[in-house]
Order: C-alpha cells, then structure tokens, then sequence
C-alpha cells in the first residue's frame, strides 16, 4: 500500500519557519504582501502584534488550518466566467 499523498500546503509548510513576518506570509499565501495586510485589517487572516507595535507577525501552522478551513470558491458565482454569444464576441 503506497503512502498518502500530503496536501501542497503541507509539503510548502517545511520551506517556512513556525513564526513569518508579513511579507513571509505572503509568499507562503501566494498573496500580495499589500493584499495580505488588508486581509488583517478586516480581520479576515490570522495575525499577531507585538505589544504596543505595528509589526505582524502570523503562526505558519495557524495560517495553513485558516486556509484549509475556507469554503472552497464557488466558480459560478464569481463573476470571472465569460459567456460567448453564438457569434464568438
């Protein structure tokens, strides 16, 4: 019996130390680091402050169980597809 196959994020998890800065974060997300700081903003991604500091700071292990848990994105709904009429514009 072959071994199970680990999840890509897991396989990333190794290249990344427990604790990221930002711009870290970023990379491991796949994500602008602008983007991701606006994610923190809302309260939309997992972050830490250090006290009484702008810095952020992001657990690797927190960020990959947030990004597992996400509701797998609905295509349809998303606005992106195209639809071509019968003449092809």
């Amino acid at each position: 019996m072959e071994p199970a196959t680990p999840p890509i994020a897991a396989l990333l998890a190794g290249d990344f130390p427990p604790v990221l800065t930002a711009a870290m974060a970023a990379e491991l997300l796949q994500v602008n680091v602008e983007y991701l700081r606006r994610m923190v903003r809302e309260g939309r991604v997992p972050c830490h402050r250090f006290p009484g500091g702008r810095e952020l700071r992001f657990l690797r292990d927190e960020l990959l169980a947030w990004l597992s848990a996400l509701p797998p994105a609905d295509q349809s709904s998303s606005g992106r597809t195209h639809q071509i009429d019968p003449v092809g514009t």
